[in-house]
């Protein structure tokens, strides 16, 4: 890349990055070393697995595209050229402590068996929670946009949810019953083709026999007041209460922690409705 268009490439990513993902996350561990790594010249310590998720989410908030897509060898290369302006860090690191400061989330560790930067009860874009995954890596870029992405090696299943569902961004087909029961038990309907008798209705039947992990993903509506996507709650991992019914199943997990209260209103409505 050339010095000035690199400049120009730079202010548009902490602009995007700003507006349309931190401000969406709420994640207070992340945010903090999003300000970090701007203020230590894009570096950060590649020992630390979870640093190492938080950098591939950070590589994604600010360029949305594989590395060697942007003009990057290496992800060390790629977040080293994000605080080169050194006026643009300081705005980005300040609005990121303003950010900061508002922040009034309780984030509480998850336990899935490997190390996960992502926290309960934060919200977190779906590049944030792919990159977390590893299935956004440096030189590939998910293109997955399913309600449920299955990642074989780590033995676990994420199911993203939108409670409040419309024709316009969902077809009749997707207009799938999903809501909590209580604090601890959500009601989620699978995938049209899923039966319990085999498949994947099957490896969520026998998830626990298997030692594999469901981990749910819930947002109020698609889009936010300004028009921007919203993140997704990561309401932690979930076991198989009950189920019923085939293509689709109606199954009931239970959450490990109660759904965060500033949730429940959106996620419960519906259960009365």
């Amino acid at each position: 890349m050339l010095a000035d268009s690199l400049d120009t490439i730079i202010e548009q990513a902490q602009f995007r990055a700003i507006s349309n993902r931190f401000l969406q996350c709420t994640s207070f561990s992340y945010l903090l070393f999003i300000r970090n790594l701007l203020n230590n010249n894009g570096v950060w310590d590649s020992t630390n697995p979870i640093y190492n998720q938080f950098a591939m989410m950070a590589h994604f908030d600010f360029w949305q595209k594989p590395g060697n897509e942007v003009g990057f060898a290496t992800l060390e290369e790629s977040l080293r050229a994000i605080p080169r302006d050194y006026q643009l860090k300081n705005e980005c690191c300040d609005i990121i402590d303003l950010y900061l400061n508002s922040l009034d989330i309780k984030e509480i560790p998850m336990d899935v068996g490997f190390p996960s930067a992502l926290m309960m009860h934060a919200r977190y874009t779906r590049d944030e929670i792919l990159s977390a995954f590893g299935e956004n890596q440096f030189d590939k870029k998910s293109s997955s946009r399913e309600g449920v992405v299955e990642i074989k090696k780590l033995n676990c299943e994420l199911l993203f949810v939108t409670l409040q569902k419309t024709e316009k961004k969902f077809s009749p087909t997707t207009l799938y019953q999903d809501y909590a029961i209580s604090e601890f038990l959500f009601h989620w309907q699978t995938q049209n083709a899923a039966r319990p008798d085999r498949g994947r209705g099957l490896s969520y039947v026998n998830h626990r026999n298997y030692g594999k992990k469901i981990i749910l993903f819930v947002r109020e509506k698609s889009s936010d007041e300004f028009g921007r996507a919203m993140g997704f709650v990561n309401v932690g991992p979930v076991n198989l209460e009950s189920h019923c019914g085939s293509q689709p199943m109606n199954i009931t997990w239970r959450l490990e922690e109660p759904i965060p209260p500033y949730l429940w209103n959106d996620a419960a409505k519906l259960a009365i409705a």
